[in-house]
């Protein structure tokens, strides 16, 4: 058993160092930042977000782009977001707010396409910051025909506490899977956050399609789709500093399970035996460390072995992750890698627990049973 996870915890670190070196040799890259000259419609849905839109606004509003129209879809908001938003565009005539005809942000987002000028789509969400550049840059890759959809990082606002340390280093392992899975054309996920495409390949591919009833996944289904109907040559991952979009990060424990548990969910609605193995695969990892702890009690100096085991696995972490964050500007702290290494695998065996049942809370909507609220056409909100 020592030996195993001895073996193991070194493999774990290898592996971290393989997948860092992958990820900043794609982060490094010099590409050349071509102007596009094309319509572009940027959608932002809403939902009860009254308390961000003000901000959100002046965010906008320094965007670098001429071509560049924005359409807000509320999604049934019972804040009043939607009135609030309209007197605050008043002013900006290629500005518009609609609302969407079903719920939910498949729905918003497809009434905002139905409704869009550009033959690009970009989408992003209301607790946003970006850099002005960011759509110059982002959208510089469809210079080349070929490709059809292009992802951005994103990453927390930054938050002096355990809680907003420990979602940076989440976050930077999702732009560490999300890099290195583009760069071997085996693309996993993206974030819909900071998400570019082709207005022709998403009526292609019919957009969402066959997943509309799933509440999450708007980025990843669409994604999926464009690399089966494309090729995975026909996405591209933009780790640019230019394009990082920072998110607000869940101020509560309670919060950020609920978010992870929506993500996550949607594993059963994928077809894939590679992504569902995938699922598995980080589910098994997880609890491949928390039975390490078993190490204590084997022999009298277990505990110590239990240690060198475990501070491998913070080494390891704050090697890659450290890296990453670090790329972004972002300083954490070495106790808060230890913390996130100890926390993070039962964190994801509850994540993976509820996504399993299913049952969480998002925007008010409460959802049990099924993360797929449309079952045998029953709704299984509690709305």
């Amino acid at each position: 058993m020592l030996s195993f996870y001895l073996l193991w915890s070194l493999v774990y670190l290898l592996l971290l160092g393989y997948l860092k070196r992958v990820w900043l040799t794609q982060a490094l890259q010099v590409h050349s930042i071509k102007v596009l000259e094309e319509k572009v419609s940027l959608l932002v849905p809403i939902r009860n977000e009254s308390e961000n839109l003000p901000e959100l606004v002046r965010h906008l509003e320094k965007i670098e782009y001429s071509l560049l129209e924005v359409i807000f879809i509320d999604d049934q908001s019972s804040d009043g977001s939607k009135s609030l938003l309209e007197n605050l565009i008043l002013e900006k005539p290629f500005w518009k707010v609609l609302s969407s005809d079903g719920i939910g942000k498949k729905a918003a987002l497809q009434k905002g396409i139905s409704q869009a000028k550009g033959s690009i789509i970009v989408t992003t969400d209301a607790d946003c910051d970006f850099n002005s550049n960011w759509l110059s840059v982002l959208l510089s890759p469809f210079s080349n025909s070929m490709v059809q959809l292009v992802a951005g990082p994103v990453m927390i606002q930054e938050m002096n506490s355990l809680l907003s340390y420990f979602q940076q280093l989440d976050w930077a392992s999702i732009q560490l899977l999300t890099g290195v899975s583009f760069a071997k054309k085996s693309p996993l996920m993206c974030s819909g956050a900071s998400l570019a495409f082709r207005r022709s390949a998403f009526e292609t591919v019919e957009g969402y399609r066959g997943n509309e009833n799933w509440l999450s996944g708007d980025d990843e289904f669409l994604l999926k789709k464009i690399v089966e109907r494309f090729g995975p040559e026909s996405v591209f991952y933009c780790p640019s500093k230019d394009v990082l979009v920072h998110t607000k990060g869940e101020e509560t424990l309670k919060a950020l399970l609920n978010q992870r548990i929506r993500w996550a969910g949607k594993w059963k609605a994928h077809q894939s035996i590679r992504h569902g193995l995938s699922a598995f695969a980080v589910f098994g990892v997880q609890l491949v460390w928390i039975g390490s702890l078993g190490l204590i009690f084997l022999t009298p100096l277990g505990w110590a072995w239990a240690v060198l085991v475990w501070g491998i696995k913070a080494i390891s972490e704050k090697v890659a992750l450290g890296a990453i964050a670090s790329f972004y500007g972002y300083a954490v702290p070495g106790w808060a890698f230890i913390s996130t290494s100890l926390l993070h695998p039962f964190y994801s065996i509850r994540v993976g627990i509820g996504a399993i049942l299913g049952n969480y809370s998002w925007k008010g909507r409460r959802i049990q049973g099924n993360v797929n609220f449309g079952v045998n056409g029953n709704d299984r909100r509690r709305i």
